[in-house]
C-alpha cells in the first residue's frame, strides 16, 4: 500500500509533524532551542504556570514535561518553586529565559515563514483551526484505555 494511501490518521499526522518539525529545530539550533523548549518557555513568559496546567496546554503527560524541563531547569531558563499546596509546581520563565526567548523569537519567525510560504497562510490557517478542533473533541478520549 501506498504511503499515500494510508488509512492511518496518526501517520499522516506525524509524517507532517516531523517535517514542520524539522524546519523549526533548524532554525531554533542557532540559539540552542529545539522547537518543544521554544513552546514551553513561550508558554511560561507571561505568569507561573503550574505544572499539571502547562501540561495540558502542550498536550503533554506530565511526565513527559517533567523530563522536557529538567534542561531548561538545568540551564537557568526556568525557576520552579512551589504553589500555595506544597504538592503543586509552578513554572516560571527566568530573567535568563526571557532573554533567551526573546533571541529565539527571530528564528522561529523564519521557521514560520517558510512553512506559510510553502504551505499558504491560508491553508495554514484552516489547518490550524482543524487541528484545535481535532485535539478539542479527542480531549474527552486521549486517557480511554483500548
Amino acid at each position: 500500500m501506498s504511503d499515500a494511501l494510508s488509512p492511518c490518521t496518526c501517520f499522516h499526522l506525524r509524517r507532517a509533524t516531523r517535517r514542520v518539525t524539522q524546519i523549526y529545530d533548524r532554525e531554533l539550533a542557532a540559539v540552542d532551542l529545539s522547537l518543544n523548549q521554544y513552546s514551553i518557555l513561550r508558554r511560561t513568559q507571561k505568569a507561573p504556570r503550574v505544572l499539571g496546567e502547562l501540561a495540558e496546554d502542550l498536550g503533554m503527560d506530565r511526565t513527559t514535561l517533567t523530563r522536557n524541563l529538567r534542561p531548561l531547569l538545568d540551564a537557568g531558563l526556568l525557576d520552579e518553586t512551589r504553589g500555595e499546596d506544597a504538592r503543586q509546581r509552578l513554572i516560571t520563565l527566568s530573567d535568563a529565559g526571557h532573554a533567551r526567548l526573546k533571541s529565539a523569537v527571530p528564528h522561529w519567525r523564519r521557521a514560520q515563514h517558510l512553512i506559510d510560504t510553502a504551505f499558504g497562510t491560508q491553508a495554514v490557517a484552516r489547518l490550524h483551526l482543524e487541528l484545535d478542533t481535532l485535539a478539542e473533541r479527542l480531549r474527552p478520549h486521549a486517557g480511554e484505555a483500548a
